[in-house]
């Protein structure tokens, strides 16, 4: 059984260490009953990911949500349920660089193009890469599961709210429909773009990691509710600031291309408040550019001179500054131990600062 030391008070740093810790021997432990190379080949590609970095924001939230309701320090169970979502998001990134055609994630070669990297004298090595990419997703959502329901005792996976964790999985994967549905369309739909902030950010990122280690705790309705009155608003500035960051973003920084959302055409708020500020000018070289797959870094710049032209990039840092203020200013009266509000206040300004 994978046994772990939790964090004795709520510390981010903390936090991440012992997700990652757990991780880590969770993977041994799949190593050391691997049946052949090709598992080994999986658990290394996933190691490879999870050691290219990322914030750890879901586990990060997850644990907080636990300290906002109880003044013992987090259970293994709730460090078990924060490495979860940190599979599940893996999953889910290793599937998205594939729908998306993404060269990179963090600074490194996406799963799918070192999975043909790997195969690379095979006749359709490119292929074989994404079709391989796809069943380490799958295996990846399969572990987020397991490690969550087969350590610990029939207690705690009782305690375990799976209703929550269902939801989540189901959200993020019709926000994720939403979001292919709604790329190559010309006109923006602003209600469909604003779906997908909810379900792939705003609750996957932030209400339901919270609302996994609060209910976990025991929280009562009104703490939950207080949860998801600071989750929502953040979460949708946090997406808001990434839309700018992959347009505006410094690679080295963000650890992608700063052309892809504009070679994919990639619907975001941003994008649609331009359209609706622009000028029939500048409408035309938005759709001039906007899901150009050769689009050169010349013409990427003649879309950002619009975006910021029209004032619509004003306009995205206006909303992440209210949505911000909204989730801080709900903090100041919620039902939540004071410790867990500080870090909330924190992540707060970190997620809607960031510069990757």
């Amino acid at each position: 059984m994978t046994t772990l030391d939790v964090p004795p008070v709520l510390d981010p740093s903390g936090i991440r260490s012992a997700v990652d810790e757990l991780l880590h021997t969770f993977l041994d432990e799949q190593d050391s009953t691997a049946t052949g190379p090709e598992l080994l080949l999986f658990t290394r590609t996933l190691r490879d990911l999870l050691d290219a970095g990322g914030k750890r924001l879901r586990p990060v939230l997850c644990v907080t949500g636990w300290q906002a309701v109880s003044h013992e320090p987090p259970p293994p169970v709730v460090i078990r349920a924060a490495a979860s979502l940190e599979l599940f998001h893996v999953f889910a990134l290793i599937h998205d660089d594939i729908m998306d055609n993404s060269a990179t994630r963090r600074g490194r070669p996406t799963a799918h193009r070192v999975l043909a990297g790997l195969n690379r004298h095979h006749p359709r090595a490119e292929a074989l890469g994404a079709n391989a990419a796809i069943l380490l997703g799958d295996l990846t959502l399969g572990w987020s599961y397991d490690l969550l329901y087969r350590e610990g005792s029939a207690e705690d996976r009782a305690a375990i709210p799976w209703a929550v964790l269902n939801a989540m999985r189901t959200e993020t994967l019709v926000g994720q429909y939403l979001d292919l549905q709604a790329t190559g369309h010309r006109v923006p739909d602003v209600d469909a773009v604003w779906r997908v902030i909810r379900y792939k950010t705003a609750k996957y990122t932030f209400e339901r990691p919270l609302q996994l280690g609060a209910m976990i705790g025991g929280a009562d309705d009104g703490q939950l509710r207080a949860l998801s009155d600071y989750a929502l608003p953040v979460g949708e500035a946090f997406q808001l600031r990434d839309d700018l960051l992959g347009v505006f973003g410094n690679p080295d920084h963000t650890g992608k291309p700063a052309l892809d959302d504009l070679r994919e055409g990639k619907h975001t708020v941003l994008v649609t408040t331009a359209y609706e500020l622009a000028t029939p000018a500048q409408a035309g070289r938005l759709d001039a550019h906007l899901g150009d797959p050769e689009l050169s870094h010349e013409a990427a710049e003649e879309v950002r001179a619009v975006l910021v032209d029209t004032g619509a990039v004003g306009v995205i840092e206006q909303m992440i500054a209210d949505r911000r203020r909204r989730a801080v200013d709900s903090l100041a009266a919620a039902p939540l131990h004071s410790s867990a509000r500080a870090v909330l206040d924190s992540l707060a300004a970190a997620a809607t600062t960031r510069i990757a």
